[in-house]
């Protein structure tokens, strides 16, 4: 058997200020038909899964891109159309070898990349490749969980898993789980039929806490049993403004397309049921900072999370509003990061290790910035390749960064764009954190499973201006026309 893999994947905040172009994609883990054998990443993660699975079972490996671009503003049309048609060009060339045509094509996309031109582009390149290699190959399609589940992505894939996991722990896991079943598929042993159920909503929901920690595990438990396949929650990708934008379920049965879609329906409605005990709550600032000051002395450290400045939501991550606040308030035993700041960075690095002197730290950005900080600081700690750990193993950049402290507050600021996921985006530089009172990691859950075991208590706080604001009911949707909760308090009671 034949077959092929490739990963072209973004997030699109189509609100960002910040545009997606040909850097965005080539400058951090790009590769052309070998990204499985280099170390692991978030990008090449279910790559390096295939290839594994293809060698044990004796299958020709066709491997294509592997193009993973930090989440940020919309794709420029010429990136997108470049990055798809290089992947269309291997398939079309794997299909002309010798050998026979491909049997099975394995995709790792995003689900919420959005390209000018391309309100889909998973759509767009899975309908593609569906013209390329004819309607008896199996197309398996994994998926951030935070995506737009289209009826063109249903149409053109056999098969669409996403994470269970958010954090998503579970990238290589569920990559293990679409070989398998899009092989079976293809020697004839299951059937996969396909559904979706539109939840209404738009929300975020957080895995590791009840009740959805309870409700991953349902889904779990259902696959395998009475001809169910697959079971997943597309929680959507709330700052994308997109006709599908919006929670979805999707479950794949064994040939029995009614079964799938009253599954589907159900769980959908489960999930509704419960809308407002999963629904995400958040502090204000001077909140967060009461409650971390009210902690006994020696206690752990408060983890706070500053969700509405998250790279990984697309968001420039150089908001100043908590830091700001907390130098206002007199914070001190406390540590921020990561700012992306490669301007402070340069600074730091030109005055040298254990220098003292003026900086202006973040506000860079625009409005969604806040207004620029300035501190007197030292600097504690330089490098030039900082990284941290990644999601699901492997290993994130961070690029040149610095360890800065002022006023008692240690800040880590950082040249490549990234949110922060493990510790050692803070213990890497030196910077110990067990002995603060408080920490506050620019994320909005993928940090959880790292800082989790550190803290006395996990908060999350919302800012006024973030460019991820969680203020669900009142984004700017243009192409949204069905109602959804919590705009509407029931989005079944009408159509309009």
């Amino acid at each position: 058997m034949k077959i092929f893999f490739a990963n072209l994947a973004t997030e699109t905040n189509t609100f960002s200020p910040i545009p997606t172009g040909h850097a965005g994609f080539h400058d951090v883990g790009y590769h052309r038909r070998d990204a499985s054998l280099h170390p692991g990443m978030h990008g090449n993660i279910a790559q390096i899964e295939w290839r594994r699975l293809c060698q044990r079972d004796g299958h020709d490996i066709v491997e294509s891109i592997c193009a993973f671009a930090q989440p940020a503003g919309t794709t420029l049309k010429h990136v997108y159309e470049a990055l798809r048609d290089d992947l269309l060009a291997d398939l079309k060339a794997a299909m002309a070898e010798q050998g026979g045509p491909v049997d099975v094509v394995l995709m790792k996309m995003h689900g919420a990349m959005v390209a000018y031109g391309y309100d889909d582009c998973e759509g767009d390149t899975c309908a593609r490749i569906r013209e390329v290699v004819g309607p008896d190959a199996v197309i398996g399609l994994e998926l951030d969980l935070h995506c737009h589940l289209t009826e063109t992505m249903r149409k053109a894939c056999d098969a669409i898993i996403t994470y269970k996991e958010y954090p998503h722990i579970d990238v290589g896991a569920r990559a293990v789980e679409l070989y398998d079943l899009c092989v079976a598929a293809r020697q004839g042993r299951v059937k996969p039929a396909m559904a979706y159920y539109d939840c209404r909503m738009v929300s975020m929901w957080r895995t590791p806490v009840e009740p959805m920690k309870g409700f991953v595990a349902k889904m779990q438990a259902l696959e395998g049993r009475d001809g169910v396949l697959s079971v997943s929650f597309g929680h959507g990708f709330p700052w994308g403004d997109v006709a599908e934008v919006g929670a979805k379920m999707i479950v794949i049965t064994d040939g029995d397309m009614a079964k799938a879609e009253t599954l589907a329906c159900a769980l959908g409605e489960e999930i509704f049921r419960i809308r407002n005990e999963t629904s995400p709550t958040h502090d204000s600032i001077d909140a967060a900072i009461d409650r971390a000051l009210a902690a006994p002395a020696g206690a752990r450290p408060l983890v706070f999370a500053d969700v509405a400045d998250n790279a990984g939501g697309g968001a420039p991550s150089d908001n100043t509003e908590i830091l700001a606040r907390m130098v206002a308030r007199g914070v001190t035993d406390a540590a921020i990061g990561c700012f992306w700041d490669p301007v402070a960075v340069s600074f730091c690095r030109e005055a040298g290790v254990g220098a003292s002197f003026d900086l202006r730290i973040g506000g860079k950005c625009g409005v969604a910035s806040g207004q620029p900080v300035d501190l007197r600081v030292t600097v504690m700690a330089l490098s030039d390749h900082h990284t941290q750990g990644g999601l699901s193993g492997g290993r994130a950049e961070l690029g040149a960064a610095a360890w800065v402290r002022a006023n008692g507050i240690d800040i880590i600021l950082n040249s490549t764009r990234s949110q922060v996921f493990h510790q050692d985006a803070f213990t890497g530089l030196g910077c110990l954190l067990a002995d603060k009172r408080l920490v506050v990691v620019k994320s909005t859950q993928h940090f959880y499973a790292g800082f989790a075991p550190l803290a006395a208590e996990v908060r999350y706080v919302a800012t006024r201006h973030g460019a991820i604001g969680p203020d669900f009911a009142n984004i700017a949707f243009t192409k949204r026309t069905l109602p959804f909760w919590p705009r509407v308090a029931d989005p079944f009671a009408t159509n309009s």
